[in-house]
């Protein structure tokens, strides 16, 4: 029998126009893509067999502390992309814009994108809708992939009052669907949504000619997205309602330093066959 991750990382190298043309109403398997921000976390997901990594400025929860995703420039993206890069994944690899580094001008906008493709993303990611229309258009002009994400946008958070769903209301929703369409027809070639009803993202995802990938937005888009930490019970905390949590990595890691400090204090690390010695004397 064909292990399925060993015949799916044989594959042959993610590229947009194939996750472009991912749409489950064609028949198509569901995109799967998942956050890494350094080069064994990219090695994982890669060996999984994820068809996206998206270096996500989640790194600025996930890993550095923070509270929300404000706190990461363009410099520190760049450094997760390039550790992500350097992996050389089968994966499409898509590096997030942080905060701020789009929102200026376009023309700013394409010079920050520019860094993180330098440094190793294949495309970039960033948030909002119609209101970026000239952003993706400079993106697109400067050959720039451009993945979306709508709804929950983690990077209005202080506009949102918080880390709230969105479009539960009629004139919301509709407003949603115009910003995906919009985003399509700027040359988009997916977008994330994530924190919206499951019927709205089934109806962007009907609708919208792109593939959808959702983070707490149902089972019915063509994608799913998850953080690598929350995944893997890595993170502090109960995670969010749309987590599935596969793994408790936190509980293994600490019971293997444990083990490793109490062999330290009671002398039986390094052993004999952990120790170098001098060659015997002739």
């Amino acid at each position: 029998m064909t292990d399925p991750v060993t015949s799916t990382t044989a594959a042959k190298k993610v590229t947009v126009p194939m996750v472009r043309a991912r749409k489950r109403s064609r028949g198509d398997q569901p995109i799967v893509m998942l956050t890494a921000y350094d080069t064994p976390g990219a090695h994982i997901a890669d060996a999984a067999g994820v068809d996206v990594i998206l270096v996500g400025d989640s790194v600025a929860n996930a890993v550095l502390g923070h509270a929300d995703t404000l706190q990461v420039d363009v410099a520190a993206m760049a450094h997760h992309v390039g550790a992500v890069g350097r992996a050389s994944p089968r994966a499409l690899v898509v590096g997030d814009m942080p905060w701020l580094s789009y929102h200026v001008s376009a023309e700013d906008a394409v010079r920050n994108a520019a860094v993180l493709i330098r440094a190793g993303a294949e495309a970039v990611k960033l948030e909002g809708g119609r209101r970026r229309l000239a952003v993706v258009e400079a993106l697109m002009a400067a050959e720039i992939p451009v993945m979306g994400h709508l709804g929950l946008t983690p990077q209005s958070v202080h506009a949102m009052g918080g880390y709230r769903v969105q479009a539960k209301s009629t004139p919301a929703a509709e407003a949603l669907m115009n910003d995906a369409k919009a985003l399509a027809a700027a040359g988009c070639f997916a977008i994330v949504l994530e924190g919206v009803p499951d019927v709205v993202a089934g109806r962007v995802t009907d609708e919208v000619g792109i593939p959808t990938i959702g983070i707490g937005a149902g089972a019915a888009c063509d994608g799913q997205v998850l953080v690598f930490h929350d995944l893997l019970g890595l993170r502090q905390g109960a995670p969010a309602k749309f987590v599935r949590q596969y793994a408790d990595l936190t509980a293994v890691a600490v019971t293997a330093i444990a083990s490793w400090a109490a062999d330290v204090r009671g002398g039986s690390f390094p052993s004999e066959a952990e120790t170098y010695h001098l060659p015997p004397e002739h």
